[in-house]
């Protein structure tokens, strides 16, 4: 028989429970770096029932104040205590957010015993669930998932089918071993919610969509905040754009013809990335979003396509120190980005002199024309650095001699790179070369110390297996 939890002893003052508790855990914490490995699965395993336990506390104490605190009680308890209502004086007693104290008296609201008008007891509305977090067997997050599911579609579900749901998720959550994922219950929580919802999933849809929304917030610390939310077909669509392009680094030199200068990169080689994947989510959007901008059906802007304008003074344009500005957003940027991004016939560069008069105004000379970069395109098939995925369709064209120091704009001086490679070229250590029309490329001295230019992946090679390295004869 199961021992009584020591909250529903009667005859046990809480509070000395939790002095009781606390003193006998004093001083563990200086000693879970020393535990052995097997002591410590066990040990955070043991730990995390307990905090399962304290949490079903807080949420039965911030129930208890937030009652005590209605309106319709005499002697409100917030209002002994200076407060406006439960809400407040919770914060105050355990510095939690509004929303954390708010999500503990829902869940408390729904696992208590509830009275009828004529005084009766009646069960809890969620009695699965009070149950469990009694007995410190599910945790709040897991709680809150499956409890809020089932209060969102209570007055359209079978009661029968809702209380059998609840059951069956508790049972889910919490009686298996090894213990089910969040994750893994989340999916079932969604997968039961959509059953028991009698007006199926097209109305929830509909309106959620009306919620969707995006918005690119001021500047702040050099960067602009970007919040929102998408449908879920613009969630899928950006994953799989993002997944499609992410991809795991491997390190070069493990294919035996690499000791070999010359040697073209192979297919299978990518190079070690310090990106977050954060970082490479942002580089992949600004690429999707600048081929948005290049399209042929992109709504005209002022009579002509969306042109990002970036305005540089003659004398910032040659000091290493200059300075520029893009039109539209308020924060200086360096002038060498005037450089790079010019590169894109989605930006056009305009030069002014101090009185501020236009004294040079990027022109589509300046830029690779449409046919070109259709030919550059069918020439490399994306960024030339070996390993990036990134499409051609993405990519900026790149001056390999720079413009400014007389490099043409001709097919045999640009190639394919993505936003992230062009925009660090110079910091990254990577050399970039045309010989007779092939594009070759030499890796940064950490991954290729002997610095050897080799052909760059292509349209070709790209598409075509390598053929493994010839056996070489044994030494003699």
């Amino acid at each position: 028989m199961a021992a009584t939890p020591w909250f529903e002893d009667p005859s046990r003052d809480p509070r000395e429970a939790v002095a009781a508790a606390l003193a006998a855990l004093e001083g563990a914490f200086g000693q879970v770096g020393g535990l052995p490995d097997a002591d410590l699965v066990a040990f955070t395993r043991e730990s995390e029932g307990l905090g399962r336990v304290v949490d079903a506390l807080r949420v039965r104490a911030a129930g208890e104040v937030d009652a005590r605190s209605d309106l319709m009680v005499k002697e409100r308890l917030s209002a002994q205590h200076g407060c406006r209502n439960g809400t407040e004086l919770l914060e105050r007693l355990t510095g939690a957010s509004t929303r954390t104290v708010r999500s503990r008296v829902r869940l408390d609201t729904r696992t208590q015993p509830r009275f009828a008008l004529t005084g009766e007891e009646l069960p809890a509305k969620q009695p699965a669930i009070a149950a469990a977090l009694q007995d410190g067997a599910i945790g709040l997050e897991t709680a809150g998932l499956i409890g809020t599911m089932l209060t969102t579609v209570e007055h359209r579900a079978d009661p029968v089918a809702l209380a059998d749901s609840e059951a069956w998720l508790v049972a889910e959550a919490t009686g298996h071993e090894p213990a089910r994922t969040f994750d893994e219950v989340r999916a079932q929580v969604l997968a039961i919610g959509l059953s028991l919802d009698q007006d199926g999933l097209e109305p929830s849809a509909e309106e959620a969509a009306k919620r969707r929304g995006f918005t690119i917030g001021a500047l702040r610390n050099g960067l602009h905040p970007v919040r929102g939310d998408v449908t879920p077909e613009a969630a899928g669509t950006l994953q799989m754009l993002f997944d499609a392009h992410s991809n795991p680094a491997v390190r070069f030199g493990t294919h035996p013809a690499d000791t070999e200068a010359g040697e073209p990169w192979g297919p299978d080689e990518t190079v070690p990335d310090d990106r977050t994947p954060a970082q490479k989510r942002h580089d992949i959007l600004h690429s999707a979003i600048q081929t948005a901008a290049r399209a042929e059906d992109t709504p005209s802007l002022g009579g002509a396509a969306p042109t990002l304008l970036v305005h540089v003074a003659a004398e910032d344009l040659l000091s290493p120190t200059g300075v520029a500005s893009i039109d539209g957003i308020q924060t200086p940027v360096p002038a060498s980005l005037a450089h790079r991004i010019a590169c894109t016939g989605a930006v056009q560069k305009i030069v002014f002199d101090n009185a501020g008069r236009i004294v040079r105004l990027g022109t589509k000379e300046r830029l690779f024309n449409t046919h070109q970069r259709k030919a550059i395109a069918a020439r490399d098939g994306g960024c030339v650095i070996p390993g990036c995925s990134i499409r051609a369709s993405w990519c900026e064209i790149h001056h390999v001699t720079d413009h400014a120091k007389g490099g043409p704009t001709h097919t045999d001086n640009g190639v394919m790179l993505c936003w992230w490679h062009h925009h660090n070229l110079e910091r990254s250590g990577w050399g970039i070369r045309i010989t007779r029309g092939i594009v070759e490329t030499k890796a940064p001295p950490w991954i290729d110390p002997r610095g050897h230019y080799r052909p760059a992946p292509n349209a070709i090679t790209r598409r075509r297996p390598r053929s493994p390295a010839p056996p070489r004869a044994p030494a003699r």
